[in-house]
Formats: structure tokens, sequence, C-alpha cells
């Protein structure tokens, strides 16, 4: 992932900010009720402090009402392509505490876990595959999701490595972006596990519980 892919991760999760202020084992995550998830959900799902040991939250957790901008921003290819019958948007930023690695959460809840299937390949194809960069490879996030994808590159000018991973998890689409400004900030199991994180929280939101899936200490 370039400077550029970063920034922009960080220009969404600020401006989601500004809109919504005062508003291994087997992973289950691809198991249990698809239902679609409140604008409150939305945000709890997104990891927050607590559930990224090791990490500094940069911009908190944030969800905001998909509209005309949003929806510009999380499905920027033609016609907004893959956002029809969204609900919320969200996103959270994070740097690693011990070196330049950073990571955004990006989430896209749908009315109906049909409307996030039919997103999902629009999406993944027609945007956030190329974010890891030309030359990225494939890599497997194993059982994670309903339906999961990966990439890792070497996209920066100097060979800084970047990754971002797609799942879908019943009425949600979510993402993982991570890049380090060190060749050694990121790798495949580091970027898995945050998205295993993630995809466990959206399960246990839409199953009705309140979500607690966090990175081991």
């Amino acid at each position: 992932m370039t400077t550029q892919n970063y920034r922009w991760c960080a220009a969404i999760a600020a401006a989601l900010l500004l809109a919504g202020c005062g508003g291994g084992a087997k992973d289950d995550s691809g198991s249990g009720k698809a239902v679609a998830l409140t604008k409150e959900q939305v945000r709890e799902t997104l990891p927050d402090g607590e559930a990224m040991t090791g990490w500094k939250e940069s911009a908190r957790s944030t969800a905001v009402e998909m509209d005309k901008l949003y929806r510009s921003q999380a499905c920027p290819i033609k016609g907004n392509a893959g956002c029809e019958d969204s609900r919320y948007f969200g996103a959270s930023t994070f740097q690693h505490a011990d070196d330049a690695a950073t990571a955004t959460f990006l989430i896209i809840a749908y009315d109906s876990e049909q409307a996030a299937r039919e997103a999902y390949d629009v999406l993944w194809d027609g945007y956030y595959s190329r974010r890891a960069g030309q030359r990225a490879r494939t890599f497997s996030l194993g059982p994670v999701g309903d339906e999961r994808d990966a990439r890792f590159g070497s996209s920066g000018f100097l060979g800084e490595p970047g990754a971002v991973t797609q799942t879908r998890v019943g009425t949600t689409l979510l993402w993982t972006e991570a890049a380090s400004a060190d060749k050694g900030g990121i790798d495949e199991d580091g970027v898995r596990d945050l998205a295993t994180v993630l995809a466990k929280r959206a399960r246990q939101a839409q199953n009705g519980d309140a979500p607690s899936a966090a990175l081991a200490g």
C-alpha cells in the first residue's frame, strides 16, 4: 500500500469522525445470523483500543448513515456500484505502538445478506483488490467469514509492505488495510489476525451480542 493509499484511509476515517461526533483455531465468524445492523452496532463492530492490544487509535471508531458523499468514498467506482441497499459506513484507524505500521478497518452494512453478497465481487474486483499494489499476491485468510479475499504487496517506492483483506459476514462487507514504512512492519499472519478480529466482531453483532473479539495479548 502506498503512502497515498494510507492517506486515503486516514482521510476517510477523519471524515467519518467529523460526521459521527456525538453519535490457528477454527474461526466461527462465518456461522450465525445475518441481520441488518444499526448505526450503533456498526460502530461497536469496529475494533476499539481495548480490542487492539499493542496498537493505538489514530481515529476512533465512527459510523455514519450512507449518503452520496460516503458512497463515493466507500464505493469509488462508476455509479458507486456496490453501495446499492447499503445502510451505514464505518471506519477506525490504528498505529502500532512499536513501529510504523498502520491499520484501517472499514465496514459497509447492508439491508440484507443478498445485497452484501451481490456487492462483494463488484467492490473487490472493481476497486479494493488493487489497493495492495500491482505486484500484490493473494494469500489465504483461512475460514474467516462467509466470503474472503486477501492480497499482500510491496507497493511503496522502497518496497514497503501493504495488504488489503475483504470479507463478508452476513449483511456486512469488511476491509482491513495495513501498511508499514518498514519492510518488516507487517506480515501475512498479522494481517490475518486483524481481519479475523473484525469478522468475529461482525458475527457477534449480528448474533445480537456485544462485539468483544480482540487481538491476543
